[in-house]
């Protein structure tokens, strides 16, 4: 089953849709780190990363990984080796700081943007995670909290998500 964005406000999966917003400058075919647009193309999951101090364990069949304060998604266009990569934050990278005192990431599940053998500056760390009022993002889809927990019911491991 793949999960479909109708328009830059809705998602369908199976028979459900659901509100969500996109990149502040819309949809792209050519995603450059930092153009605040959400990349074209038909993508799969990893894993869900939530915030167990702030969430109990959602129920989903993604592998789940509680989010540490020292985690970070590398978004430095110089570092070929962690590019678009969980990393460690105590590495000089550039980074997206997963720990947030915000509550976006408290779910989050990594889209496989550009994930294998990454190309630097291609765009890093698109996600799916938590909004609350909508507001564009910088190239994530985000997602209601009961919808994001609606959502992680219904796919798995070969759920793809296609962008268009």
């Amino acid at each position: 089953m793949t999960i479909i964005l109708k328009n830059k406000a809705t998602l369908k999966f199976d028979d459900f849709y659901f509100n969500c917003s996109i990149g502040e400058k819309g949809l792209t075919k050519n995603k450059v780190e930092g153009d605040k647009k959400t990349p074209v193309g038909i993508f799969s999951f990893e894993n869900l990363y939530y915030r167990g101090d702030r969430i109990s364990k959602p129920i989903t069949k993604l592998k789940c990984i509680k989010i540490q304060k020292e985690m970070g998604w590398c978004n430095d266009i110089r570092n070929t080796e962690k590019y678009n990569k969980l990393i460690n934050i105590n590495q000089k990278v550039r980074h997206e700081k997963l720990f947030r005192k915000d509550h976006k990431y408290d779910l989050m599940v990594p889209i496989n943007y550009n994930t294998q053998n990454p190309k630097l500056g291609k765009g890093s760390a698109i996600f799916i995670h938590l909004t609350n009022d909508f507001k564009p993002t910088l190239g994530c889809i985000a997602l209601k909290k009961k919808d994001f927990l609606i959502l992680l019911k219904l796919i798995n491991k070969k759920t793809k998500i296609k962008l268009a």
